[in-house]
């Protein structure tokens, strides 16, 4: 998926100074294409550099010597390079170095037909083009084209086009499309007497064959017919009407290139309706499946002899007839070994999935008098049921009921007839009865478009429904589970304030009081350095530290660190800090080694002057640091031990003393240590 290509090193070669001839071939999975950056290139003139793109109908030229540079991006279409390099040189041929690698290659955006548009899930392979055509149009092609993953992605099919739709007429070199039921002729001419009558002839390519599914068919017994022939006339074979044949559920295939259909239509009470689907088939390949209310998966979707092809139904339908499998088969007259399957809508069942769909009987199309029809739908024990009824269109002497239990004998939740919009129902239970009932005399009865319901297991109704996480903050529950009377309660991180009301309480009807919080960055104040103590240090000096920081404090070699050692900018305005900084204490020794060593008698008695800095251990501010006040003492040293009267005024009776200088008249003193006594 990625490398290096390298122009071939000439002190690793049997034969340095010979020309040079070489071929790089960079193959890369079937969807992807091949991108190449030029790292270095230097050649003369009688050196050659081609990139040549390889899987296509013929090699393809990229890219040559005269067309690089430094840093240029070369991409393929294909799955498939070459790169070629020749050298007429004997001896210092040229160099060059490119990295490869493997990108996702796609389909091109697929035209949007006139009249009509499209919808794009993906144009990577795998992905689907969706055509629709507008009102009083028709498909006339591939209703749906697939990327495929091939050396060159490519759509399974040409985009179709939109044509207008017509009572009858020719449809010449016919390959996928749809014959619709046209507008009817107004209800004054119906009066007249004048009714519907339309002809159309499907030709096929030479060589071709077609095959008619019947989609959607409903007709007026009595008043609308719908023929089918077998040739290019009217007077070719039968082979279904409508006054004497079911419905087919798998439609027919033509013996030859044509198939011939008319429909006349008298009807002022039943709408017409009409959706017959067409495809052409060569004598190579079976003509392609079609499942109504369903979906196949196929290995290969042209079709040739031995492809298999697997059914499945929608959501809400169940497979009837025919089989779930079928395989193109006979080299001298290739067709399906089995008859597709039919997807229906039945009156009643049980499900047990925790989602799925319920249907009026033989939906889409028109229920039929006198149904009664049970659905029972179980979902795990400690769960409910809720059922979203996106459709419901039936008459008014139907009735739709919904048990909240496991039988008709259930508490009843809710009962409709007529039409109503979309609503939602949710059971108090694990188990839903769904009972359908139209009424078998009514003399009235005309189509009606039935019910669709949609359901799905939920968390039981008893809690307020969950909320997410706010961001830069977190919640505290009072409660296990969100049930009424839950009481949430939330905070930010530090910097962060908090926007909206920080509790919020579960109510009685299953919502919450209030929406969440949210958490927004403050800009708080910055606390000042409070002082770096008197032999001592900190981590990391700086003018300020945001609210949130930390400072940590050290004494040095000798000194012990009094209060806190580390302390924290507490944010406000202003932020402040959580307590004083420490200072350093000396760790005193009684006469050490050190000591004022004593004079003998015969020499002068010296004379020291001795400065004193004190400093109070008391705050007024926590971002105010107070100076040394300066106290002088000043004696004659007639005594090893000097005492000087320094007193503490603190009201803490702490202090802390600095020795700033000493000065004697000699320099036979060694040093100097301090005894303080409590009095």
């Amino acid at each position: 998926m990625e490398g290096i290509v390298e122009s071939p090193d000439p002190l690793s070669s049997s034969s340095p100074f010979s020309p040079l001839e070489c071929t790089y071939s960079i193959t890369v999975y079937l969807g992807y294409g091949v991108e190449i950056q030029v790292k270095k290139v230097n050649l003369s003139k009688e050196e050659s550099l081609t990139i040549l793109e390889l899987g296509g109908t013929a090699p393809e030229l990229l890219a040559n010597e005269t067309l690089m540079s430094e840093g240029q991006v070369i991409r393929s279409s294909t799955n498939q390079v070459q790169i070629h390099y020749k050298s007429l040189k004997k001896a210092n041929h040229g160099v060059f170095s490119f990295h490869y690698q493997a990108f996702l290659l796609s389909c091109s955006f697929p035209l949007s037909p006139e009249s009509g548009g499209v919808t794009v899930t993906d144009i990577h392979p795998g992905g689907q083009a969706h055509f629709h055509c507008d009102p009083g149009f028709e498909v006339r092609g591939h209703e749906v084209a697939t990327c495929l993953n091939s050396t060159r992605p490519k759509w399974s099919s040409p985009e179709p086009q939109c044509v207008a739709v017509s009572c009858g007429g020719w449809i010449r070199n016919a390959t996928v499309g749809r014959i619709l039921s046209p507008t009817l002729p107004s209800a004054s001419n119906h009066s007249s007497g004048s009714n519907l009558s339309c002809h159309w002839l499907l030709e096929a390519k030479e060589g071709h064959r077609l095959h008619l599914h019947f989609e959607r068919v409903a007709l007026d017994e009595d008043n609308d017919k719908l023929i089918v022939r077998s040739g290019n006339s009217s007077t070719a074979p039968l082979l279904f009407d409508s006054d004497l044949d079911d419905i087919p559920e798998r439609g027919f295939v033509s013996e030859g290139m044509f198939l011939y259909v008319e429909l006349t239509a008298d009807s002022s009470s039943i709408p017409l309706l009409l959706a017959l689907r067409y495809e052409a088939f060569d004598g190579e390949h079976c003509y392609e499946p079609y499942l109504p209310h369903g979906n196949f998966s196929s290995s290969d979707i042209t079709f040739p002899l031995g492809t298999v092809v697997t059914f499945s139904c929608s959501p809400g339908f169940v497979m009837e007839q025919g089989s779930g499998v079928m395989e193109c088969v006979d080299p001298n007259d290739p067709h399906w070994n089995e008859s597709e399957p039919v997807c229906r809508a039945l009156c009643g069942g049980e499900l047990t999935d925790p989602v799925g769909t319920v249907l009026s009987p033989d939906w889409p199309q028109s229920y039929s008098k006198g149904q009664d029809c049970v659905w029972q739908i179980h979902v795990s024990e400690d769960k409910r049921i809720e059922l979203d009824i996106q459709i419901l269109n039936i008459r008014h002497n139907d009735i739709l009921t919904l048990f909240d239990g496991h039988d008709l004998t259930s508490h009843v939740i809710g009962q409709y007839l007529g039409s109503r919009e979309r609503f939602r129902v949710v059971s108090g239970g694990s188990e839903v009865t769904i009972q359908f009932q139209s009424d078998p005399d009514d003399s009235t009865f005309i189509l009606s478009q039935g019910f669709l319901i949609h359901y799905r297991e939920v968390e039981p109704n008893d809690t307020c429904p969950a909320l997410p996480q706010i961001e830069f903050g977190w919640s505290s529950s009072s409660h296990p589970s969100l049930v009424r009377g839950s009481v949430l309660t939330y905070q930010c991180q530090p910097g962060y304030d908090i926007v909206g009301s920080d509790i919020i309480t579960c109510q009685w009807d299953l919502s919450w009081s209030n929406n969440p919080p949210t958490c927004v960055k403050i800009k708080y104040d910055p606390c000042p350095n409070p002082g770096v103590p008197d032999n001592g240090y900190q981590t990391l000096y700086k003018h300020s530290y945001q609210a949130g920081e930390t400072l940590r404090f050290f004494c040095y070699e000798g000194y012990e660190l009094i209060g806190e050692v580390i302390i924290n900018c507490v944010p406000g305005h202003p932020s402040q800090w959580n307590s004083p900084p420490p200072f350093c204490k000396g760790i005193c020794s009684l006469f050490s080694s050190s000591a004022l060593t004593p004079r003998p008698s015969s020499l002068p008695v010296p004379l020291s002057v001795c400065r004193w800095q004190w400093k109070p251990l008391f705050w007024k501010s926590l971002s105010h640091t107070h100076s040394y006040s300066p106290i002088t003492v000043e004696s004659d040293f007639n005594n090893p031990l000097y005492e000087a009267g320094v007193r503490c005024s603190q009201p803490s009776g702490i202090c802390t003393y600095k020795l700033l200088e000493c000065v004697t008249e000699h320099q036979e003193i060694q040093g100097i240590d301090f005894l303080f006594r409590e009095s």
